[in-house]
C-alpha cells in the first residue's frame, strides 16, 4: 500500500484522517509541531515528526504518494486580532510545503481548506461556483493557499484536491475535538453538560430562520475523512480541484442545544447575547461536485449521532 505524509496530523481533522489511512492498509507520517495539536492525538502505527510545516524538505522524499495537508492555524477570531501568525504559517508554510514536494518529486496533495473562503454568501445551498469573499483573514489565508496550489497545478503539474469543509463535528474513537479555546458550537454546548461551563450565549435569536437563530451545515468528522481517501484517487496531474463537503441541510442553534440536552441527558441552560458581526444567517453546502466527481456522499448526517460521538468522546476525555 502508499506511504503518505500528513502535516497536522496531531490536530482534530488529520488525527482522524490519519486514522482512516491505518486502516486501510496505508502507511502514514505525521508532521506535526504541537502547537494547537496534541501527541496523545496521533493514532498508533503512525510514525511521528514533530516539526514545522516549513521544514517539511527535511523528511519528504519519493517514498511518499502524496501529502495530506492540514497544518494551519484555525481560529476566526484570533486571526483577527493577530492575522501576521495566519500569513506566515497558513500562506509561508505552504508554498514552503509545495516547494519541498516539487523537489522530492511527490506530485500529490490533499488540501483542508475551508467554507471561510466563500464570507457571507449571496445564495444557499453554497456551490464551489460562488463567489469567494472571506470576510476574516483565516478564510483568506486558505483562499490565498488555493489559489497558490492552482498555479502549482498549471505550472508544475501537481495533482491537487481542495476540500472546503463546512461545520465539522463528531468524533471517531479516541479522536475528537479538543481545542483551547473552544469556539465551536457542539463542543461548547457538552461542555455545559460536563458542568465545565455555566451556560452557552446564542448570538442571535432574531435571523430571517425558522427560530430566529443561525443555520449551519454540520458534517461527521468520519464523513470528513472518507471523502479525503477519495480525494487521493480522484487527483488528476495538472489539475486542481474544488470540493465541498457538507450534509447539505442544516440545522439552528436551538436544534443544536435542545438535541444535546436529549442525548446527555442534562438542561445545558443558555444565554442570549448580541449577534456577532458577520455571521450570516444560513449557510449550508452544496455537495454535489463530491458526489459527482469523488463518488462521496456523507451517511452520519443525524444530528442525534454527531453529536452522540462527540459526547462520548467529551466525557472520555474530561475523566482522562
Amino acid at each position: 500500500m502508499s506511504t503518505y505524509l500528513v502535516t497536522g496530523g496531531a490536530g482534530y481533522v488529520g488525527s482522524v484522517v490519519t486514522a482512516h489511512l491505518l486502516a486501510a492498509g496505508h502507511g502514514v507520517t505525521v508532521l506535526d509541531d504541537l502547537s494547537t495539536g496534541h501527541r496523545a492525538s496521533v493514532p498508533d502505527g503512525a510514525r511521528f515528526i514533530e516539526g514545522r510545516v516549513q521544514d517539511a524538505g527535511r523528511w519528504l522524499d519519493s517514498s511518499y504518494e502524496a501529502v495530506l495537508h492540514f497544518a494551519a492555524y484555525s481560529q476566526v477570531g484570533q486571526s483577527v486580532a493577530d492575522p501576521e501568525p495566519y500569513w506566515r504559517n497558513n500562506v509561508g508554510g505552504t508554498a514552503d510545503l509545495l516547494a519541498a514536494m516539487r523537489d522530492a518529486g511527490v506530485r500529490t496533495l490533499v488540501f483542508s481548506s475551508t467554507a471561510a473562503a466563500y464570507g457571507e454568501p449571496a445564495a444557499v445551498p453554497i456551490t464551489e461556483d460562488a463567489p469567494t469573499a472571506p470576510t476574516n483573514p483565516y478564510g483568506a489565508t486558505k483562499l490565498a493557499v488555493d489559489h497558490m496550489i492552482s498555479g502549482e497545478c498549471a505550472a508544475h503539474g501537481l495533482a491537487a484536491v481542495s476540500l472546503r469543509y463546512f461545520n465539522v463535528a463528531g468524533a471517531h474513537g479516541h479522536h475528537g475535538e479538543r481545542h483551547a479555546p473552544e469556539t465551536h458550537l457542539i463542543p461548547i454546548v457538552l461542555q455545559v453538560a460536563l458542568g465545565e461551563r455555566e451556560s452557552v450565549a446564542v448570538y442571535g435569536d432574531d435571523y430571517p430562520t425558522p427560530d430566529g437563530t443561525c443555520v449551519r451545515d454540520y458534517i461527521h468528522v468520519a464523513d470528513l475523512a472518507e471523502a479525503h481517501l477519495l480525494a487521493l484517487s480522484a487527483a488528476r496531474d495538472g489539475e486542481h480541484l474544488i470540493c465541498n463537503l457538507g450534509n447539505g441541510s442544516g440545522f439552528s442553534v436551538h436544534e443544536v442545544i435542545e438535541t444535546a440536552r436529549k442525548v446527555t441527558g442534562h438542561p445545558v441552560p443558555q444565554t442570549a447575547a448580541a449577534r456577532r458581526p458577520g455571521d450570516p444567517a444560513v449557510l449550508v453546502a452544496s455537495a454535489e461536485r463530491a458526489a459527482e466527481t469523488l463518488g462521496w456522499r456523507p451517511r452520519r448526517t443525524e444530528l442525534a449521532e454527531i453529536i452522540k460521538d462527540a459526547w462520548e468522546f467529551a466525557r472520555r476525555a474530561a475523566a482522562e
